[in-house]
């Protein structure tokens, strides 16, 4: 395994300008455009981050096993009002790839998580501000960054051939985990999830402090398409 190109200390900055992450809630939390939060709601029963991070590797068994209760919770759900608001424990940053059906994965029912898919799992400015909402308003207490088996967005990034259309965008995102791990495409999947989690700790000015203050954990994991099994990465 090489070691990575990018150093901690040059990775919230330099890598974030390449990217054009950095100041992503600066400009609506301070300055002429202050943003004003509403009251987070109460994200259901589940009141610590590390509760929240155990329901789901716990419905993540449960689907493993084939003991889904989500069903039933669905059809429950679905008989009540559920249009005024929704109350997500958890937030996942999944790939789109349609092989990764996340509430499933992780047996939960509709309004449990706050859901972000984008090919390769990626941090950009876009999904930090959907995140920051899920954390700031919602009151999700975990966001958990998901690399799967046999990512073809990583596969793509590692052999780094001519694409067609917007494709090749990706890439740049990914590159720091090829950096580290490639071309072993699990490993670099795997550092891929990492990485991703780890710039979204330090890139967002909403997250930090609240992961600094134990309201969030933002952590990382890898779903293995054969098994259906979710393991934590850090």
């Amino acid at each position: 395994m090489k070691n990575s190109s990018t150093s901690d200390s040059a990775l919230s900055r330099r890598r974030l300008l390449q990217l054009g992450i950095t100041g992503t809630a600066a400009g609506l939390m301070g300055g002429a455009f202050p943003l004003v939060l509403p009251t987070p709601a109460e994200a259901q029963d589940v009141s610590t981050p590390d509760a929240a991070l155990a329901e789901l590797m716990n419905g993540n068994k449960r689907y493993v096993s084939n003991t889904l209760t989500s069903p039933q919770h669905d059809l429950d759900l679905l008989k009540q009002n559920t249009e005024e608001k929704q109350e997500p424990f958890a937030a996942v940053l999944s790939c789109a790839d349609s092989r990764v059906p996340v509430e499933w994965v992780f047996d939960q029912t509709i309004g449990h998580i706050f859901v972000a898919r984008v090919a390769g799992n990626l941090i950009t400015p876009e999904i930090i501000g959907s995140l920051e909402y899920g954390a700031a308003v919602l009151g999700t207490k975990v966001i958990l960054v998901l690399g799967h088996a046999g990512c073809g967005a990583v596969a793509a990034a590692i052999q780094g051939k001519s694409v067609p259309g917007q494709i090749s965008s990706l890439f740049p995102h990914i590159q720091p985990a090829i950096d580290q791990a490639g071309p072993d495409l699990t490993a670099t999947i795997k550092a891929n999830a990492q990485y991703q989690a780890k710039l979204l700790r330090e890139s967002s000015t909403v997250l930090a402090p609240m992961a600094k203050q134990g309201k969030v954990k933002v952590v990382s994991a890898y779903y293995d398409l054969a098994r259906g099994a979710v393991t934590l990465l850090e």
